[in-house]
């Protein structure tokens, strides 16, 4: 079983506007020493399983920062199948999203999201929103060993 980096955080996000936000918003802190980037579904799901039946060879991440709105497989099904694989089920995953729909949000947490987070317009908040998202998932909490 692989061991989850205390630092290491997995952004799933296909907005190149909001990857730069979330960078921004954690560049000059140091709760995140390695934040991997993919832009859809897909890549998430072989960045954290390989392919077949190949692990990956990586650390996974402490914290998974996951959109919904993804090409190719959308962030439920990812979320699905993070919680469903005895390796990342216990990941903290935070849905950061741009939908308000309550059968989204109902998806997420019957599938054991550890929270739901509405994105801002605002580009202020929206930064604020990240980092303070960064800092509680990454310093505050205390995750169970993966």
């Amino acid at each position: 079983m692989l061991r989850g980096n205390a630092t290491k955080m997995l952004l799933v996000e296909d907005d190149p506007n909001d990857i730069e936000l979330i960078q921004l918003a954690l560049e000059n802190y140091h709760f995140v020493n390695e934040m991997d980037i993919v832009e859809d579904g897909e890549q998430a799901l072989q960045y954290l399983f390989g392919k077949g039946e190949n692990e990956p060879r990586r650390e996974l991440p402490r914290f998974i920062l996951l959109d919904l709105k993804l090409p190719k497989i959308n962030g439920i099904q990812v979320l699905e199948a993070i919680r469903s694989d005895p390796r990342t089920k216990k990941i903290v995953v935070v849905v950061m999203t741009s939908s308000a729909e309550d059968r989204d949000l109902q998806a997420c947490y019957n599938l054991g999201v550890n929270s739901y987070i509405i994105k801002p317009f605002d580009f202020q908040q929206f930064i604020e929103i990240a980092r303070q998202v960064g800092f509680y998932w990454m310093m505050l909490n205390q995750p169970p060993l993966i």
